[in-house]
């Protein structure tokens, strides 16, 4: 085959995902998985309905439309006025995605050219390295610190170059847990209208803030025009399997994604966008007491690290706590995990991964809490062994 390498070198270093790795390691070993975040229950019964009725029926069965079924574009569309005042036209502000991944990647294949620079909160959710490298651009990290995982607004300003063309905002922050306030997204959003940047919000953890409130970055003046906002159906209402996401922005941003996500999955996951339809028209019960479900599980495993001997960072939202493992007399992270199934039954996430710079994470590890709570009992019992 020659001396070339078979995989394109921009993907260089990006094997299996930690995700895959750590998950098939819990399999393997009969420990509890604290890693991949998915919940080990179902989302709401008429929901699961909706999606069968819809099998039944002959709805989606066949390739829906590129976009999106009108039910679920019009859905999004009144999601996005109910929770945060957008308004968006959902024929032609609104695009349906194989979940918030597919978003990201396609927003940022078709946004983006080779030499393009794009800031990004670092630690990156995976997915967000890899699709920027696979567009030919260069991934700037804006480091969030520990303790308080805040982005540095003037160390932002010094990363734009004449190079930049986009920020990726991710908040709520997945690994860190960082709620953006509404005084960094003004800064932010200032910044990138000075230098006429374009904007990625990632903003799946929207309905899951236990301190502060989510606060959407294109409501802000002079933003709506430069955000690509995307979410999804599978953290909100824990069916992480159906890959049901979107992308909302203005006709233009939305035509230049729709652009490149047809040539990815062309369309996804027919019959349940009827049932995300009408799982985002619930009431506002359900997103009040999932969100208290979440809260209280956070709590619980926060202080059950805490008491087996973590440094803890509450996390204001998302389903990760981040935790520091010096207190227990480790180093490196990425070891840690990997010896934590064998050691206990516990499988958790190394953060170092989510950095380009991996000293800076590397004696943080994170742990799901989207687990029933019988399951994090157990996986608190099992660490205190360490």
């Amino acid at each position: 085959m020659g001396a070339r390498p078979l995989l394109n070198r921009r993907l260089a270093g990006m094997g299996t995902t930690i995700f895959a790795e750590m998950s098939a390691l819990a399999t393997a070993t009969g420990s509890i998985n604290l890693g991949q975040g998915f919940p080990d229950t179902d989302g709401p019964q008429e929901v699961r309905e909706a999606a069968v009725r819809a099998l039944r029926e002959g709805r989606g069965n066949q390739y829906p439309p590129g976009p999106g079924v009108p039910e679920l574009r019009e859905a999004i569309a009144e999601h996005q006025q109910r929770f945060h005042g957008l308004t968006y036209d959902p024929d032609r502000e609104v695009l349906v995605t194989a979940g918030a991944t597919e978003a990201i990647a396609a927003a940022l294949f078709a946004l983006l050219e080779p030499g393009d620079e794009v800031i990004a909160f670092e630690p990156f959710y995976d997915s967000y390295a890899a699709c920027i490298a696979m567009a030919g651009a260069v991934r700037v990290p804006l480091t969030l610190r520990q303790p308080a995982f805040r982005p540095d607004l003037d160390e932002l300003r010094s990363l734009i170059t004449p190079r930049t063309r986009l920020l990726l905002i991710n908040t709520p922050h997945n690994p860190t847990g960082t709620v953006l306030t509404p005084e960094e997204l003004a800064a932010i959003a200032e910044l990138a209208v000075e230098h006429d940047l374009l904007v990625i919000t990632d903003e799946v953890y929207e309905h899951l803030v236990f301190d502060g409130a989510h606060h959407p970055l294109a409501a802000l003046p002079g933003m709506r025009e430069r955000t690509v906002a995307i979410s999804s159906a599978g953290k909100t209402f824990s069916f992480t399997g159906w890959k049901v996401g979107w992308v909302t922005g203005s006709p233009e941003l939305v035509a230049a994604v729709r652009t490149a996500k047809q040539y990815l999955t062309y369309v996804s996951a027919g019959p349940f966008q009827y049932a995300v339809a009408e799982a985002l028209r619930l009431p506002d019960a359900y997103f009040a007491e999932f969100r208290a479900e979440l809260h209280r599980k956070r709590d619980l495993l926060a202080a059950g690290l805490t008491e087996a001997g973590f440094r803890v960072f509450e996390p204001q939202g998302t389903y990760f706590i981040t935790t520091d493992i010096t207190p227990l007399g480790e180093k490196d992270g990425i070891e840690f995990c990997r010896a934590l199934p064998a050691r206990c039954g516990v499988v958790a996430i190394p953060n170092a991964v989510f950095y380009d710079r991996t000293e800076i994470g590397l004696a943080q590890v994170r742990f799901a809490f989207c687990k029933r709570e019988s399951v994090l009992r157990e996986a608190v019992e099992r660490l205190h062994r360490l």
